[in-house]
């Protein structure tokens, strides 16, 4: 009888700075060369559980456990980190995290140096593994020098020198543009298949994990498992959505058209989904059903740019001729591959960096000789990485930083940061320090920071990036009703859904160019834009074309109606 490579037995966790348990009453098999996947909103205990396997908890993170559990045949609450690392191969959220050496070679061959193995054999496994995650011809490259999806490579490459049995990821596809995330899916996969190791991936971002096959789902809420089910069987029930967990875009649109999911429909992924007659009618008499579009108002300029042209070196081109106009209240998404320019754009608007070429306006004024303080009073800039914003130790203080000598008295100031607060779902931790939260929370903070001080334009930098559904949509949601007050918001994105759904509007960069300003539906409905800008085609452009729907893009556009009224609905 095959004996689980994973085993909980009513495994509880309560961490030593909390008065609750994290975990609750645990029981989970995986077996030897399953593909499973853990999925949960924020705070669900879905880190805990992985921080549970790889022995991060409790020799990290210290606290109270009961119950069992058992990794590859070692108890693993008395392992230890290092001699559950000879089992379990962990690959982090932000790769740069886990680099030590110097070049690739280097890094990836830090655990066999630990163990001091010769030399000849070292470089002979180093070869191996980096020739089976596709990084072999790096091995000399500094990883400052690779892009995210190079690094994740690495990173992986470092753990399977170990031979490890279980690989642990811990939302791989965060930081990755649309195109790298699929791509990263695929390696996974591939590895998976050439080595029988067994995956466990921790993600919420469900459709983009589900572009390739996984053995089970478990569904993680409140520290409890929910559910631990086959794909199809999940995905043709309401527990996604009652947990706070984003279902596949192309079962909401055949829910919406009033079709029943079914496991027979094999809906686990569009590209075996079977759609019968009766489906694809449904869909045609949904599309029938849909209003008049309501027409653009045309709203003066707000910001101007023309003929930008910068680099960091006369060597090495950021931006070339790009040229665009954005309107008061409008929404606009920034797409684009990692590296296509996007954030060095915002540092230019913003004043962090000098055009080389190039004029911009800002309400018909020359932002030449503005400063940064200067641009600050009318644009606000909210960071990637939160921690890169935060200068003080607690949240009150960060947020009320900005709008201190601005000539407000401490009411005033005191009833503006509680009110920015309230909108932002921080109130309840007002006097928390920032240590104690979340990453997702800590992006939450930087928001409210920015938003305090009144700005016309908002430009976000992944704004949505490390939250759930739930946060991502209270997040969304605020943004529009800000934008709907007249704020005109900006986001440079890697999130197709955030670019359909709230965005009108997506400019698309590639190689440093300007290539597309068109509707977020064209974009991801154009096969050799999504192609040459690494987005990825969204599902219900596969749909519409199963059900023989064109333009694709209505389908797409109605989908973004009807969601819009749910959401607006409380649905």
């Amino acid at each position: 009888m095959i004996e689980p490579v994973i085993s909980f037995r009513h495994f509880s966790f309560q961490y030593r700075a909390q008065k609750r348990p994290t975990l609750h009453e645990i029981n989970l098999d995986i077996m030897p060369g399953e593909r499973v996947l853990i999925a949960g909103p924020s705070g669900s205990g879905k880190s805990t559980l992985g921080s549970c396997i790889n022995g991060l908890i409790p020799f990290s993170f210290p606290g109270e456990i009961q119950g069992s559990l058992t990794v590859d045949g070692v108890d693993a609450p008395t392992a230890g980190i290092f001699a559950l690392s000879a089992h379990v191969g962990t690959v982090l959220q932000d790769p740069d995290g886990q680099f030590i050496g110097l070049t690739v070679g280097e890094d990836i061959a830090f655990a066999l140096e630990n163990e001091c193995v010769a030399q000849d054999e070292m470089k002979e496994t180093v070869g191996r593994v980096a020739s089976l995650v596709g990084i072999g011809s790096h091995l000399e490259l500094a990883p400052h020098e690779l892009s995210g999806g190079q690094k994740q490579r690495v990173s992986l490459a470092g753990v399977m020198v170990d031979q490890v049995k279980v690989l642990l990821f811990d939302e791989p596809l965060a930081n990755l543009d649309p195109a790298t995330g699929k791509q990263a899916i695929e390696l996974i996969d591939e590895i998976q298949r050439r080595t029988d190791t067994t995956v466990v991936i921790i993600e919420h971002r469900l459709e983009d994990v589900l572009w390739r096959s996984v053995d089970r789902i478990v569904l993680m809420n409140e520290g409890r498992i929910v559910a631990d089910m086959r794909p199809d069987e999940l995905l043709s029930t309401d527990l996604l959505r009652r947990h706070g967990i984003r279902e596949p875009l192309y079962l909401s649109a055949l829910r919406y058209a009033g079709a029943d999911i079914r496991p027979q429909m094999r809906p686990a992924q569009a590209d075996t989904l079977v759609i019968g007659e009766d489906e694809k009618q449904m869909i045609g008499a949904w599309m029938r059903a849909a209003g008049p579009g309501r027409e653009a108002e045309e709203r003066p300029v707000l910001l101007e740019v023309s003929h930008i042209g910068f680099g960091y070196t006369p060597e090495r081109k950021i931006l070339n001729d790009v040229s665009f106009a954005i309107r008061e209240g409008e929404m606009v998404s920034i797409v684009g591959q990692n590296g296509a320019g996007k954030s060095t754009l915002s540092k230019l608007i913003c004043g962090f960096e000098t055009p080389d070429e190039g004029s911009m306006r800002f309400a018909g004024e020359d932002m030449a000789d503005w400063s940064i303080r200067e641009r600050a009073a009318h644009i606000g800039y909210v960071m990637q990485n939160p921690n890169q914003m935060i200068s003080k130790t607690m949240i009150f203080d960060e947020v009320t930083l900005g709008i201190r000598g601005r000539g407000y008295s401490e009411a005033e100031i005191r009833e503006r940061v509680e009110e920015t607060l309230k909108i932002c779902g921080l109130y309840p931790f007002r006097n928390w320090p920032i240590s104690a939260l979340s990453f997702g929370q800590k992006k939450r903070v930087t928001i409210a920071s920015v938003l305090v001080m009144g700005p016309k334009m908002i430009i976000l930098d992944e704004p949505t990036a490390g939250q759930d559904y739930r946060h991502y949509t209270e997040i969304m949601e605020f943004l529009r009703g800000l934008n709907e007050q007249g704020v005109t918001v900006v986001m440079i994105t890697h999130d197709m859904h955030l670019m359909l759904e709230y965005t009108p509007r997506a400019l698309v960069f590639s190689g440093g160019a300007m290539i597309a300003d068109k509707s977020a539906a064209e974009v991801l409905c154009d096969p050799e834009l999504v192609c040459r800008a690494a987005l990825k085609e969204t599902s219900l452009f596969h749909l519409a074309s199963r059900c023989g729907i064109e333009p694709p893009e209505a389908l797409v556009q109605r989908f973004i109606d009807t969601d819009r009224e749910v959401r607006a609905h409380g649905g």
